[in-house]
Parts: structure tokens; C-alpha cells; sequence
């Protein structure tokens, strides 16, 4: 009865609980005119937040393999939309998301994601698609570290699925370093087509960063798969 009372208390305060942190986003820009850097403390309060609400521990490892100051882009297995709340709360590095262009639409959550900083992305084919993609590849060749979910989706069994060529073109682009993100646990939390949370342990393992200098577009399937691979070793499969 109380996993169902916190689950269900979770369900009904994760939306609320954005709006505001969107809401102090647009006025710590447009008020008290903070930086993107400084907004990144909302997202990250609220991931640790939710994730207190919910019961669950959250555990990082390898943090010492990432230099400060670098940037790099995260690519991390899809459980689970816990995922976004781990990774939030508890990856201790100043990072952006990449996410579809439709959600920067919403009404006040889209604008605060835009003062964020995070880089919309058109996924659909043709001419605007590889322009986003140009754009976000800009942005984090200046300096802006991203975190993706290379598989495109959540597994709807917590395996780990194929990783998408696509994805990996934008680092090849920036010409940045990716870094393989094993996320262990979520799906147990928060599976998918579930509501409901459930109390438990997960633990995020950070590898060491793979150079991407040695790659060009025409690789992409070859960084893609060794990404994979990596992703693999520290899910421990």
C-alpha cells in the first residue's frame, strides 16, 4: 500500500513539480538574468527531487574518467523515462538534452528548455533534419556537452537494443568525445507503459570517453557499434 501511495503521489507531482522548476527557469533568465549554466541547478534539484519522492537511490561511478571543463557528448542506455530524472539529478556534470523539436511547442515548458539551453532537433527526413542536426553539432563544438539515448526509445524489456547510426554523426560532426552511459536499474523502477514508480536502487556507470577525431561520417556505423559494445561492458552483458 505505500509503494501505491508514493507511486501514485510521484504521478501526480512530477508534472506539477516542472512547471514550476519552468516557470523559475523563464524568471531566473528574464528577471535575475542568470546564465544557462546557472538554470542548470532547476533540473538538477528536480531530478534528485523525484527521485527522493520515489524511494529510489541513485549511485554514480567512473566520474574520475571525465576531465572538468571538457566537453563531451553522453550516450546512454533507454530503460526507462527514469532515465532522464537519473541522469538529471545525479551525473554531476554540466550537460544540455537533446530532444525533439515538437516539445519545444509546449506552452512555458518549451520556452524554459529554450532559456536552458537545450538543442531542439527535427527528426524528420529530408533538408531540416540535417540542418537541426548541423546546429546542434555547432553547439556543442563551442562548448555545450549533450547527453542522447542512442537507441531512439525506451526497451520495453530493460535489454539493451541496437544503437542507432544516426546518433552518432553528431559527434562525429562536433568532433567531440562520446562517452559511454550505463544506466542499471530503471526499468525495475519505472518500466515501460507503467505509471507508477517503485521504490529501488539505480546506478549510473560512466566509461571512458571515446575520441570521435578518428571518425568520419561515412564510420558511423563502425563508432555506433563500438559505442554499443562499450555500453554493454558496463551494463556488465
Amino acid at each position: 500500500m505505500v509503494t501505491l501511495l508514493r507511486g501514485v503521489l510521484v504521478l501526480l507531482l512530477a508534472p506539477l513539480l516542472t512547471g514550476l522548476v519552468s516557470i523559475a527557469a523563464i524568471i531566473m533568465v528574464y528577471i535575475f538574468r542568470r546564465s544557462e549554466a546557472e538554470v542548470q541547478i532547476l533540473p538538477r534539484t528536480l531530478g534528485r527531487v523525484v527521485a527522493w519522492l520515489s524511494g529510489v537511490s541513485v549511485s554514480l561511478t567512473g566520474s574520475e574518467l571525465l576531465a572538468p571543463g571538457q566537453t563531451y557528448i553522453f550516450a546512454a542506455n533507454h530503460q526507462s523515462q527514469f532515465d532522464i530524472f537519473a541522469l538529471q539529478g545525479y551525473l554531476g556534470f554540466d550537460f544540455r538534452w537533446l530532444l525533439k523539436m515538437e516539445l519545444f511547442r509546449i506552452p512555458v515548458f518549451g520556452k524554459a528548455m529554450q532559456l536552458a539551453g537545450y538543442i531542439p532537433v527535427d527528426r524528420a527526413h529530408g533538408r531540416k533534419a540535417l540542418q537541426s542536426l548541423d546546429e546542434a553539432a555547432r553547439r556543442i563544438a563551442v562548448g555545450t556537452s549533450v547527453a542522447i539515448f542512442p537507441e531512439g526509445t525506451r526497451s520495453p524489456d530493460g535489454r539493451l537494443g541496437q544503437f542507432k547510426a544516426g546518433a552518432v554523426v553528431l559527434a562525429i560532426k562536433a568532433g567531440v568525445p562520446v562517452v559511454p552511459v550505463a544506466i542499471i536499474g530503471t526499468h525495475q523502477v519505472l518500466p515501460k507503459g507503467r505509471l507508477l514508480v517503485r521504490p529501488g536502487r539505480v546506478e549510473i556507470r560512466v566509461g571512458a570517453p571515446i575520441a570521435t577525431s578518428e571518425y568520419t561520417v561515412r564510420q558511423k556505423q563502425e563508432l555506433a557499434e563500438r559505442l554499443q559494445d562499450k555500453v554493454a561492458e558496463l551494463l556488465g552483458n
